[in-house]
């Protein structure tokens, strides 16, 4: 039987045809159905869409390359409170990036039902997949349950009589110092030793023992090359962290080989602590705490033996305390330096409190007795307004939504967001509002705490809602010491900023000065 191979060909050309059609078809009836269920809920929640951004070029392609561009440049922020007063001071609008929706809101409504009220509705979206390298599964990668678990795994260790132990930080603080005196009272970047300085104390919090980044030759004090290229690693990975959470879904377009070395390199050193703390016995264990005091990790092995857990937790706990506290002690410095009067005030209420130079009290600078400085806390907390340490952050909805307000002329509506679609909130552009703080709130002015009147989710330094920061009174009690010790040692505090205003603003996962704290002290 000869097979005609014409009558085969067109038999074949046939049926794809037919399937094409069927597929064509359905993809129709699919996208119809789903445009009529979204104007169904759109109507049924008065939904109306927030203000169109009409800058962003085909696709949002060009918007996409100035974010970046300004990104590069430390002007990101500034540039979204520009567009705010440009575009009639909208505090919600839309914007299209590489075609997709986004919505971007800086209303405290909406960002107490993104962090609250709808929590649920939201997501971390694909950061699991951005930060899963380096963290693992950890509190800040997961959602549901992985979270809860972390969460229940994490909150008993922040404890306040945990972080009353200040005393830790005294030892850290002498070597910073050192490397302060060595200049003679001549200029110098005081930020990025305060990195060095919470590296070293994050490490020893969480290790036991600490890398001693602030050791080196310049203070006549030796650094182990194993712990330096940890503390470089770590460094690096945090930065290559931050370009892959930009990039949103394209996050795998960033891989380099450097990212995946310094991973490793983070990974070794971990895991070389936790095998230390998981031989130990029980009775050994509270031995070593009694010896050294509280250790992060051996508290943590009381709970769980499982040492993939507990390297992703501890470097979850290690990224979020090290950058924010540094970044908090260079914004406040940088500020105090420029305004003498807040400084000479700050530091009238530390000697009474604690004594200055050689009369210093330091045994009495304990968790308790911080808190009754009162403008020492209102000075971090106008840092924090200025400068929160995550000046913008991401959900994506799990579901079809809305956000209370931003939609319609007056931005008044609710408005609709659909499942999938990404949301970015600012406490960075919420803190500046004159609306929430004042004709003055571009001023660094802590005396306005005095008498502030309720904020609610105008003011989120440690964010808000379930996911609020468990560390957020550490961060504030390691900043506070820091700041005290170094006023009684160095009363004499000089700004050589000779950079842009507002200032450059550096941002990976957290905030910091692009251009670093040029300062003199004495």
């Amino acid at each position: 039987m000869q097979i005609d191979l014409s009558t085969i060909t067109s038999f074949i050309t046939i049926h794809l045809f037919t399937w094409y059609g069927v597929a064509i078809v359905a993809g129709l009836i699919y996208a119809t159905i789903s445009k009529v269920k979204k104007e169904i809920f759109i109507r049924k929640h008065g939904c109306k869409e927030a203000f169109i951004f009409p800058e962003g070029g085909p696709f949002g392609l060009i918007l996409a390359y100035v974010l970046q561009s300004k990104k590069s440049s430390g002007e990101i922020l500034d540039f979204a409170m520009t567009m705010y007063e440009k575009y009639g001071k909208r505090l919600t609008f839309t914007a299209y990036l590489f075609g997709v929706r986004v919505v971007v809101s800086g209303e405290p409504e909406n960002m107490k039902a993104i962090l609250a009220t709808q929590f649920n509705d939201f997501s971390l979206g694909s950061r699991h997949a951005h930060f899963k390298p380096l963290l693992g599964d950890g509190i800040f990668t997961l959602d549901n349950e992985g979270w809860k678990e972390s969460r229940q795994l994490l909150r008993p260790q922040f404890a306040r009589e945990q972080i009353s132990h200040v005393k830790m930080l005294e030892p850290h603080v002498q070597v910073l110092a050192e490397h302060i005196r060595k200049h003679k009272g001549k200029s110098f970047d005081l930020q990025e030793l305060f990195f060095r300085l919470t590296v070293d104390a994050s490490t020893e919090f969480l290790f036991g023992e600490s890398v001693h980044s602030l050791y080196d030759e310049s203070i006549g004090r030796q650094c182990d090359p194993d712990v330096a290229s940890f503390a470089e690693a770590f460094n690096q990975a945090q930065i290559a962290l931050g370009v892959r959470t930009y990039l949103q879904t394209a996050f795998f377009l960033y891989n380099p080989p450097s990212f995946w070395k310094n991973t490793k390199i983070v990974h070794k050193f971990a895991k070389t602590f936790v095998k230390k703390a998981l031989s130990l016995t029980p009775e050994e264990l509270d031995e070593r705490v009694k010896k050294h005091g509280y250790t992060f990790l051996y508290e943590l092995v009381k709970h769980t033996r499982n040492p993939k857990v507990l390297q992703d937790q501890l470097l979850n706990i290690m990224v979020a305390g090290r950058d924010t506290t540094a970044g908090l002690l260079s914004f406040t410095f940088f500020e105090l330096a420029k305004h003498q009067d807040v400084w000479e005030k700050l530091k009238n209420e530390i000697y009474q409190h604690f004594g200055s130079g050689e009369d210093s009290d330091v045994q009495n600078i304990t968790f308790e007795t911080l808190k009754q400085c009162n403008y020492l806390k209102w000075v971090l907390n106008e840092v924090l307004r200025l400068y929160p340490s995550v000046p913008i952050n991401f959900r994506v909805a799990n579901k079809d939504t809305t956000l209370p307000v931003g939609g319609g002329p007056n931005g008044t509506d609710p408005v609709y967001i659909g499942k999938g679609t990404t949301v970015a909130y600012s406490p960075y552009m919420t803190q500046r509002m004159e609306k929430f703080f004042g004709k003055d709130s571009l001023e660094f002015k802590p005396e306005r705490w005095e008498n502030a009147p309720k904020l609610g989710w105008a003011y989120l330094p440690f964010n808000g809602g379930p996911r609020i920061c468990l560390g957020q009174q550490f961060a504030l009690t390691e900043a506070s010491y820091v700041i005290v010790r170094l006023a009684q040692m160095f009363p004499n505090l000089t700004s050589n900023y000779d950079g842009p205003t507002p200032c450059r603003k550096l941002i990976h996962l957290t905030m910091c000065l692009m251009d670093g704290v040029e300062v003199q002290m004495s």
